[in-house]
Order: C-alpha cells, then structure tokens, then sequence
C-alpha cells in the first residue's frame, strides 16, 4: 500500500517528491518495466555489453549520477552521455562483474523505483566467499513513461568500495583499465562524467583539519 504524502512548498525534501512534474502510473505499467530492465541487466551481463541491452531504456535527455565522496560526484546527461559514459567508459574494467538484484520498491503514486543490488567480482577469496563491495548499494529511478527512466541516482558504500579494491589490488587481480583510471584520480585528474560539487580546499586548510582530528583521537578533546 502507498501513503499519500503531505509536503510542505518549501521544505527541503528530496527532487522526486518536490518536483511538480513528477507523476504516477498504473502499478503495473512499473512492475512490466522493472521486469524488462532487470532482464536487460542480466542481457547485458551475458555479453558484457551494458550500452547495448539498457541504452534503449532511458529518455532521450534522461540523467544518470552518482556520488564518489564529499566533494565529487558522477553525472551523464542525455542518452548519449549515459550510454558512452555511464555505460560505456565507466564499465571498461568491469566486464566480468555481475550486480544481481535483490530488492525492488515501487512507488506507483510518484512514479519512482528503487533497486537494491550487490556488486560482485567473479573472484573468491581463500575462504570460498566473493570479493564484493559490502553495504548498501542500489538505484534510485524516476520512470518517464514508454518503459524509460527519466533520470537514475545509485548510492554505494563508498569505504566499502575502496577497502574492497585495496583488497583486489593486493590479490593482483585489478584490470589493466582499472589501474589506469586509479592511477589518472591519484593525479587528481577528473574521470570523464566527473566534477567538483564546490572548490577544493587548500592544503593548510586540509592539514589543520588533519591535525584537529589527530587531537581529537588521541585526546578527545
């Protein structure tokens, strides 16, 4: 059952429930698009081909982001971007990768989805289970109508994320492609699709941060 919600204009909620535009659709129209994408998904695992099988699935000026951190975030705009970008540039290095779902919440009244997935690696550690990036992951979708999304936020656990690559770097098991795109962001070069939220500290800033948060640990004060 869904809840009709009671916003106020001027509080500060987030874009899909503000948004004027946003609309609903008949439950099932959603369920038969989350039933097309989720296979698309698994289409696209099979031929390690993302752009070709979930490309046709968003609008034409659809918008697909997600954040990498306090002060970074990833954003396509349009179905070019996502599909050279999101889809094309962003998967190079992850081939082998699967993201099964394994939640979906539909809220017909507003029109949106969320999927909770896992990514996992096709690796195994000694002990038999994955390497995979623990936490909370997932998407946030606004449908648009014609089975298309309108636009798509993920979320990740971002120090799983990387406590999860230092894991496959240790093991050698990082592509070629992956190790250059870690390499370009330890230069502190932007990825294509990548930009600042706001301008970079400065490093006597960053280090009287640092040294307040040494003070903090070791005294708690």
């Amino acid at each position: 059952m869904t809840t009709s919600l009671n916003i106020k204009p001027n509080s500060k909620t987030a874009p899909s429930i503000s948004n004027p535009e946003n609309k609903g659709f008949e439950r099932e129209e959603i369920e038969e698009m989350v039933v097309r994408w989720l296979a698309a998904n698994k289409d696209a695992e099979k031929e390690e081909n993302w752009t070709k099988h979930l490309g046709p699935l968003y609008t034409e000026d659809a918008v697909y982001a997600w954040n990498i951190g306090p002060n970074e975030e990833f954003m396509a705009n349009g179905r070019k971007e996502i599909c050279n970008i999101a889809l094309g540039y962003q998967m190079k290095g992850f081939e082998e990768w699967e993201y099964p779902y394994h939640d979906i919440i539909i809220d017909e009244v507003r029109g949106t989805v969320i999927g909770f997935w896992k990514q996992r690696t096709p690796w195994r550690r000694e002990d038999g289970s994955y390497y995979e990036i623990s936490g909370i992951g997932g998407s946030w979708f606004e449908y648009a109508g014609n089975y298309q999304w309108k636009w798509q936020r993920d979320f990740f656990d971002l120090g799983n994320a990387k406590a999860t690559f230092f894991e496959l770097a240790g093991a050698g098991l990082l592509s070629p492609v992956v190790k250059e795109k870690i390499h370009l962001q330890a230069k502190g070069v932007l990825l294509p699709g990548h930009r600042r939220l706001r301008p970079e500290i400065g490093k006597m800033e960053k280090f009287k941060n640092f040294m307040a948060m040494i003070k903090i640990a070791t005294t708690g004060k």
